[in-house]
């Protein structure tokens, strides 16, 4: 396992609202970006207590809590499997163990429908025995042996972690062993003595989104003061900060990378060479993304010219590990694969021998085979997988080529297999148990016409014996940025508290995502932005013009970047829609960098305090500054976390204020713990789904 911080319209410009008179140079909300000051936390409190006790006091509060509870805590879900030091590993959450058990068995156990599990790390109890709110946010073992690892700790689920050695000979902390405290860390294991890490070894070693980009190797024994520093990049570096990542194939080849992001996108590769840090002559959205048989897998964002080989965006190459270690400043790649019109890169694996390409083919999952031939040659084989579902990697078995792969849709519960890559072999392990009765509901993949004539397609889930009348309750989302691909999904969430209740469901693959490659993100960068939410509102004029559903039944929900999307289209398109759910969002997108880690998505959004054209984009289309009197807005359910360090609770708060002042209806909730995400454990998240899908019956059915 490897620990990586987590982390994603029918208008034309011209129809955009101006900007709100209300807005001046003076920000008089200023005081609720202060997150944690005792007058923004009383304003959080009072604005809680009095959604709480609206939502809470529906008839259908607890009946939802408490299947929300069920389903998050229900024991026959599938536990998630890891290759792992010869065994198979699990992290459990249930009713019993809220925030987690890291948990082990045999591969040949893990087959049987109730596998023995011998306990390794107990989260809860952690928690409890420290006084702390304890979540698990990612385990790096050390390659090959996976004897030991780096265990990353959160309070109250914030991407700030402390790292911790830990053995799997002996389930415990190493006494004295290595020990990061609280920070947002990048760290490899270059060895079993020596890491490489990226932190803020000072307050002024952060860049100004408060990343690091500085490297240095720290030697076991050592204390941070004495670690050596290996690489520096600049304090003006935009993107989530330098990181260190070590690659290990199955023959124990060894490559260690550091990325220096020069923005979100953009960013420079170095290889540790004998001779130091040494900078690959590749483009600067080009990323090393695997190891395999002695091979560097790279995976283009543009294109690039090698020599007299042209390989196009969104392709998979490989050079030999050696001319990228002995001459890196001449580089000889080879294709591995190359997308069509309709297909897209989604993801990548590796086994011991084999390199392992899943992609989207019109938002439909394929997985893909490589095996290395002569010459710098590979030999393709689609694997044999079910046909129109989402397919991910699980993990991989770097000592086999062994591979657990995850297939599921809309209708479909989650199905994990084996795969014996090698042979082309592909065993059932376990599938979810229906979660929900789907029996009266069909998938169907249509597309919508956005404003520049570009066709949209989106999944709708809805009744086989639909009435084509427009009173169909529906929930709509999408993501649309930060080329991330959303693709088909089992939710036992959305099939029991929604579909089973009579409503439909639309997920849209707008612009700006991942779903049809490169391209179909950078059409949406910047000042491009709006064609996003064309897109969006594009599809809901379809659903409109169909008649699957209208205004009036019509939701839509999204969190993070896709927060930011909710926020505008209830303030560009209020008269579409009855219901908005706005989570975790970006809202004020003029003073984006000045809160949390907003300064790293100038690559996504641009930059308002350099570029004049891309303020004012943002002061026509930023939610928190384009509310206006007098406009009939939908009355929105806006939900964020106190602790989320990454977009940061400033922007529900405020755009929550603008609207109390504008006298404007809505529903605010703020949990005090839950990082960028709906809660730290089970009873909080099955909260944050009760209040949203009470909300959603009240406004939509």
């Amino acid at each position: 396992m490897r620990y990586t911080l987590p982390a994603l319209l029918m208008a034309s410009m011209a129809s955009i609202p101006a900007m709100a008179s209300t807005l001046s140079n003076s920000d008089p909300y200023i005081w609720l970006e202060e997150f944690s000051s005792p007058r923004a936390m009383e304003w959080v409190r009072s604005h809680n207590e009095t959604s709480a006790k609206i939502l809470e006091s529906d008839t259908r509060y607890n009946t939802l809590y408490n299947e929300a509870l069920a389903i998050g805590s229900a024991k026959d879900r599938i536990p998630m499997p890891s290759f792992l030091h010869g065994e198979i590993y699990n992290f459990w959450q249930d009713s019993d163990h809220l925030r987690g058990l890291w948990r082990k068995t045999t591969l040949q156990d893990y087959r049987n429908a109730t596998p023995h599990w011998v306990p390794v790390l107990d989260i809860d109890a952690l928690g409890k025995a420290e006084g702390k709110s304890w979540v698990l946010h990612g385990i790096d073992c050390l390659q090959p042996d996976q004897q030991i690892c780096l265990i990353a700790l959160s309070d109250g689920g914030e991407d700030a972690v402390e790292l911790r050695e830990f053995d799997l000979r002996t389930n415990n902390f190493v006494k004295n062993g290595f020990s990061l405290p609280r920070g947002k860390h990048r760290v490899a294991w270059e060895d079993k003595d020596h890491l490489l890490i990226a932190t803020d070894w000072t307050s002024a070693d952060l860049t100004n989104s408060g990343y690091p980009f500085i490297v240095k190797r720290l030697t076991r024994g050592q204390s941070l003061s004495e670690a050596q520093e290996v690489y520096r990049g600049s304090k003006d570096d935009g993107g989530y900060g330098v990181s260190p990542t070590t690659f290990h194939d199955g023959q124990n080849h060894q490559l260690t990378v550091i990325e220096r992001p020069i923005d979100t996108f953009h960013h420079q590769s170095f290889v540790l060479t004998r001779n130091g840090a040494k900078q690959l002559p590749i483009p600067d959205k080009v990323s090393v993304v695997e190891l395999v048989a002695g091979r560097v897998i790279l995976s283009l964002d543009e294109a690039w010219k090698n020599g007299s080989n042209l390989f196009t965006a969104g392709s998979i190459i490989s050079i030999d590990l050696n001319n990228v270690l002995e001459s890196p400043d001449t580089l000889n790649a080879h294709l591995v694969w190359q997308p069509n019109a309709r297909e897209a890169f989604n993801g990548i694996a590796s086994t011991k021998n084999q390199l392992l390409i899943s992609i989207l083919d019109n938002v439909q999952g394929r997985a893909i085979a490589f095996t290395p031939a002569a010459n710098g040659q590979w030999v393709k084989e689609t694997l044999p997988l079910p046909d129109k579902l989402a397919v991910e990697f699980g993990s991989t078995d770097s000592q086999s080529d062994l591979a657990f792969i995850e297939v599921s849709g809309f209708l479909t519960p989650s199905t994990v297999y084996l795969a014996d890559t090698h042979k082309n072999n592909i065993e059932t392990i376990k599938t979810l148990p229906s979660q929900f009765d789907a029996s009266k509901d069909v998938v169907e993949q249509l597309e919508a016409t956005s404003t520049d004539g570009t066709k949209i397609p989106y999944f709708v889930v809805h009744r086989k014996d639909i009435k084509y009348d427009g009173t169909m309750p529906t929930l709509m989302t999408a993501y649309g940025g930060f080329q991330v691909s959303r693709t088909p999904y089992y939710s036992a969430m959305i099939g029991k508290l929604w579909l089973e209740k009579g409503g439909a469901f639309v997920l849209a693959n707008i612009r700006g995502g991942g779903e049809f490659g490169p391209a179909w993100h950078e059409a949406g960068l910047g000042t491009k932005r709006q064609i996003v939410y064309d897109d969006f509102s594009s599809v809901a004029k379809d659903l409109i013009t169909r008649k699957i559903t209208s205004p009036r039944h019509l939701g839509i929900q999204g969190g993070s970047n896709g927060g930011l999307l909710m926020g505008v289209e209830m303030t560009q398109h209020p008269e579409l829609w009855n219901a908005v759910v706005i989570q975790v969002p970006l809202l004020d997108m003029i003073r984006i960098s000045k809160i949390a880690a907003g300064a790293s998505w100038q690559g996504e959004y641009g930059d308002v305090n350099q570029d004049p054209k891309v303020k004012a984009f943002w002061e026509r289309v930023s939610p928190y500054h384009n509310l206006k009197q007098g406009i009939k807005y939908p009355e929105p359910f806006i939900f964020t976390t106190t602790k989320d360090d990454r977009v940061g609770p400033q922007h529900a708060r405020k755009f929550a204020a603008r609207m109390e002042e504008m006298k404007l209806p809505f529903f605010y909730y703020e949990n005090t713990e839950g990082g960028h995400g709906s809660g730290a454990d089970l009873k909080q998240t099955a909260r944050t789904q009760a209040l949203t899908m009470t909300y959603l019956y009240r406004k939509l059915m």
